[in-house]
């Protein structure tokens, strides 16, 4: 069952909320990584919240001229109405009055999707209200989601990716460095602008799926897992629109498996897979590497203080800097270096002499500030320099 779910073996309409929850979680993932980027990844919340009231009026105005007030385009069009209008109450909060714009954000999610809730109350106390399955759209819904439905879904989860895709540049520039985007040209207000309407765009299109409640959950979470995979901004919002698609089509056949899992829920819990997945094993920034840089870094640290308390004669109290020692075949069990030991004993305090000796010089001085105990002078200074300092340590060398 799972695997004909998977490889979209399960009927025409099955397939096309996969699809069209992938093309949605390939969007919410680009975006929400400009969004995270810019570290306005709250706002998200608002205009989510925001576009409930739309969705009941909406649904009340179409009832009103005689539809059924189901149908998703003019749902989808009072909700993003809806939404413009949280925003901009948001952004004139924010800049007009002294409020924080988490503080305009909170009252903005709070009033919206109160007067929501009413409004939803109100609906199903109509007669056509009972059976509008509006709630479907707080969690998300695709259980008899109609072909039109899913090609709508998918077509604006592919434009929006499209107009992101149009507009990366100046997102960048305005997410990393606003100050030099002005000065290159960019206007910073029209381009956050833009990412708040591809964010409302995102919300929208991603209703019926995820539902506006957790659609801030599609659009944060492959962003902050693609962080620990890169340090580049373009690969992070690549491999974040991938963890995204991924998300959306693996949550979106895993609830066709079963009629009572909702989809919504399934593919925030497999993008918080992802995102568990990415913490723990991701190369650069996961907790196993992290952790097995860190082992390294103190192996290298107890084998530089063994090695020079070899060079001066001195014991060895800690056991692991013992373990490390003779690991390395740098010691015999008794604690005495071998010769290797003795000659990596001699190598390690000529680069502690060298160090000082660096401090000590005028003109170099500023480069000791290198000098972490782990990194080579070799590695920081060039051989002539090298041999400058050499030469102030000959009578040193002698001695020794």
């Amino acid at each position: 069952m799972l695997a004909d779910a998977l490889f979209l073996q399960l009927g025409y309409n099955a397939a096309l909320v996969a699809l069209g929850a992938t093309a949605l979680g390939i969007a919410a993932g680009a975006v929400g990584a400009f969004l995270y980027l810019r570290k306005r990844s709250l706002v998200s919340d608002a205009i989510s919240h925001a576009t409930l009231p739309g969705l009941a009026l909406a649904f009340i105005v179409m009832v009103l001229l005689g539809s059924d007030g189901r149908f998703l385009p003019g749902l989808l069009a009072g909700s993003a109405l809806s939404a413009w209008l949280g925003l901009w109450l948001v952004s004139w909060m924010s800049h007009r009055t002294r409020l924080a714009e988490d503080a305009a954000i909170g009252a903005v999610l709070s009033v919206f999707f109160g007067f929501g809730i009413v409004l939803l109350t109100v609906i199903q106390s109509l007669p056509a209200g009972r059976q509008a399955g509006l709630e479907g759209f707080l969690l998300g819904s695709t259980a008899g989601m109609l072909r039109s439905d899913a090609l709508t879904i998918a077509a604006g989860g592919l434009v929006v990716l499209a107009l992101t895709y149009a507009l990366r540049r100046p997102l960048l520039m305005g997410a990393f460095d606003p100050v030099h985007a002005r000065m290159m040209g960019v206007a910073t207000r029209q381009v956050d602008l833009m990412l708040m309407t591809l964010v409302m765009a995102v919300t929208v299109v991603g209703l019926k799926v995820v539902g506006l409640i957790l659609i801030v959950a599609l659009l944060i979470i492959p962003a902050v897992a693609a962080r620990f995979w890169s340090d580049q901004a373009e690969r992070v919002v690549l491999i974040s629109g991938a963890l995204g698609g991924l998300s959306g089509y693996t949550g979106a056949a895993l609830s066709a498996t079963a009629p009572d899992l909702p989809t919504g829920p399934i593919i925030v819990l497999v993008a918080f897979g992802l995102f568990a997945t990415s913490l723990l094993v991701a190369p650069g920034r996961g907790l196993l590497a992290t952790a097995l840089r860190h082992r390294q870094v103190q192996q290298r640290v107890h084998l530089r203080q063994g090695l020079l308390a070899l060079a001066h004669g001195q014991p060895i109290y800690e056991g692991l800097t013992r373990r490390i020692l003779r690991r390395q075949g740098l010691t015999r069990p008794d604690g005495v270096a071998t010769r290797d030991g003795r000659a990596a004993a001699s190598r390690a305090l000529r680069d502690e002499n060298r160090w000082q000796a660096l401090r000590r010089t005028e003109h170099l001085s500023e480069l000791a500030t290198r000098d972490d105990g782990l990194t080579r002078i070799e590695d920081v200074l060039t051989s002539d320099q090298i041999a400058t300092l050499d030469a102030t340590l000959a009578p040193q060398k002698g001695g020794a």
